[in-house]
């Protein structure tokens, strides 16, 4: 007889593998627009689909929807993911995450004059996209701008926050 556990396994910070954040800006019709991609390399130990199902799971627990509209952080003060600009880095704060990525200064430009970043964050992997190598404007084009990358993430306009000294 086999029988079916009706606990939810806790989630693990390392079954998402490993995370990345990459931040750049593009044109928008009312000047540029700062953005955020975060995106597993989906390398963890169960593979691929682990990586994707943690990533999910940490979206959804987090009350951020997965292919669904954006949510809007300037009026949802609730809203469990928070952005900090400190020292020239943008920090992702979450229940059991914290991400950082150091983007470029015309991003930091841009998210000074937004006041926010719009961030896609995905459960597709990433594999391709190596830790520490740069990653060209025609594969993070491809990648980020494909179909099947935004209709698996959740969009989110984070307001930029730092520290008052």
């Amino acid at each position: 007889m086999t029988s079916t556990s009706s606990e939810t396994r806790p989630f693990r910070v390392a079954d998402l593998g490993t995370l990345v954040v990459l931040a750049w800006s593009g044109e928008a019709p009312d000047g540029d627009m700062p953005y955020l991609l975060a995106y597993t390399l989906g390398d963890a130990a169960d593979g691929p689909e682990a990586a994707t199902a943690a990533v999910e799971r940490l979206l959804t627990d987090n009350g951020l929807p997965v292919g669904g509209n954006v949510v809007d952080g300037a009026t949802k003060p609730s809203l469990p993911i928070t952005m900090l600009i400190e020292s020239g880095q943008a920090v992702l704060n979450m229940p059991q995450l914290n991400a950082q990525c150091v983007p470029p200064p015309e991003w930091l430009a841009a998210v000074g004059e937004r006041g926010f970043a719009y961030l896609v964050f995905t459960t597709r992997p990433w594999p391709e996209a190596e830790p520490g190598k740069p990653v060209t404007p025609e594969a993070l084009a491809e990648f980020a701008g494909s179909e099947d990358t935004l209709n698996a993430a959740a969009h989110i306009i984070l307001p930029a926050r730092s520290l008052r000294g």
